[in-house]
């Protein structure tokens, strides 16, 4: 499959391969950063490709500079079960958003499928949409943030736990993206009835979780029920923060919002 890209509306590259589908917006010399941008998103896929069943594996022994990224931000949190895959988009974000910025470029942005890698220079500022909430976070050069990474039941990949959603920010977008799914795995109540799984491999059969029960449903929780949940998930928050893994978390489990850290939600405010 070729490489689709196309200029949105407001001017914005849309790059698309395959699952990977990316919005890049710079500030500054546009013309040669989004030339930089669509060559280094050429050979992406493939080059992922070529190391799928390593990226797969737990103990992954990769190559390629985008799964190198990938397996270094996973390897925190072993024993625990956990894969390359789980930072997939971060990393693709990271990589051609390094590649996007150059000379004249004053801030810009990789959003890969809600995972956002972020470049700032002194005195600017992004505003990132939180993907599936009405949220957005602002983060200034002086934050020691430049990912952002969203992961939960409802989302595209397979999560373990009943998060709707859970926003991290941390130094790198692919780091971001490991947490989010650790901690969207966290909060979770093991045996609820309410609660559908189904294995892994019989929704997508060459998935890296095998037959390790993913959520399809959640309901006929209660009060206690949602903050038994979160109270998980901030733990395992909590924890990662003090390892200097993350910088601030958002978790969202319906009609609750538990936070930690310097993360601040701004308006529009969560429906």
């Amino acid at each position: 499959m070729s490489v689709q890209m196309r200029w949105l509306p407001d001017g914005r590259l849309h790059l698309q391969q395959g699952p990977i589908d990316l919005i890049c917006q710079v500030w500054g010399d546009e013309v040669a950063a989004y030339g930089r941008a669509v060559a280094r998103f050429e050979g992406v896929l493939s080059g992922l490709v070529a190391e799928l069943s390593a990226l797969r594996a737990v103990d992954a022994v990769v190559q390629g500079p985008i799964a190198r990224v990938m397996a270094a931000a996973v390897l925190q949190y072993r024993p625990v079960f956990i894969t390359p895959m789980a930072a997939v988009a971060g990393a693709v974000a990271e990589a051609v958003l390094a590649a996007m910025v150059g000379p004249g470029v004053v801030r810009g942005y990789v959003n890969n499928g809600g995972d956002i890698a972020l470049y700032l220079t002194p005195g600017t500022t992004l505003r990132c949409a939180v993907a599936g909430t009405g949220a957005v976070v602002e983060v200034g050069y002086d934050d020691p943030v430049r990912g952002i990474a969203t992961s939960g039941w409802r989302g595209r990949s397979w999560s373990l736990g009943i998060a709707d959603c859970v926003t991290v920010l941390a130094q790198t977008a692919s780091q971001a993206d490991a947490a989010a799914t650790m901690i969207a795995n966290a909060v979770d109540l093991p045996g609820h009835p309410g609660i559908a799984r189904r294995p892994a491999v019989e929704m997508q059969a060459d998935s890296d979780l095998g037959a390790r029960l993913v959520t399809v449903g959640v309901s006929g929780l209660t009060d206690t029920d949602i903050d038994a949940a979160l109270d998980h998930g901030m733990a395992a928050a909590s924890e990662f923060r003090a390892l200097g893994l993350i910088d601030s978390a958002a978790l969202f489990l319906h009609p609750e919002l538990r936070t930690i850290g310097t993360i601040a939600l701004k308006e529009p405010a969560l429906a």
